[in-house]
């Protein structure tokens, strides 16, 4: 994937579109200063603006391959475009996460980007290697990446509740003791 390229044109259109989004998986870690190799977009979309995202991808070349109520997923024709993956922000806790995503400049220039906050993208990991265990040791490994810069300002009870939410309350607690005080 071109992420100079599609990103020009797809944040334009997100911009323009007024569409509530925020970064979120590999691409998001990066923004936050946690570099990770990601072959593809994710993204966080509000419900409301799925339609108006899809006509967007759609004029920029995009097919959607899938849409289920939590998910979408795209693919372009044209590899150097990749895919584009949407979570569908509907539930308390996704349209919580887009209220507090903040706007972070890509690598120092001038083009912005919308990102969730390291504790909620922490907290869509904990969900994502719930679903799916063979995603476990990557999730971990990104969750443990981002605790062990911004750990002394995590907010943990935030991050204790996702945990809760998924019965891993024993996996917070020692995430909690190895990284509150990482710097």
């Amino acid at each position: 994937m071109d992420f100079d390229l599609v990103l020009r044109d797809l944040l334009d259109g997100l911009y323009h579109s007024r569409i509530r989004y925020a970064t979120i998986g590999g691409f998001a870690l990066g923004v936050l200063g946690v570099p990770r190799t990601t072959m593809d977009l994710d993204f966080l979309v509000h419900r409301e603006d799925l339609d108006t995202l899809h006509a967007l991808l759609t004029e920029l070349g995009y097919d959607r391959a899938i849409r289920s109520e939590n998910v979408s997923h795209y693919r372009h024709r044209d590899v150097a475009w990749g895919g584009v993956d949407i979570l569908h922000a509907f539930r308390p806790h996704s349209i919580a996460m887009l209220g507090r995503a903040g706007e972070r400049h890509l690598m120092g220039g001038s083009r912005v980007i919308r990102v969730a906050e390291a504790e909620d993208v922490i907290g869509l990991k904990i969900q994502a290697m719930t679903n799916d265990p063979r995603r476990e040791a990557q999730e971990i490994a990104d969750i443990e990446s981002l605790a062990r810069r911004y750990g002394g300002s995590l907010d943990w009870a935030r991050l204790e509740e996702y945990y809760q939410l998924f019965g891993l309350e024993a996996e917070g607690r020692e995430l909690r003791s190895r990284f509150e005080h990482a710097e």
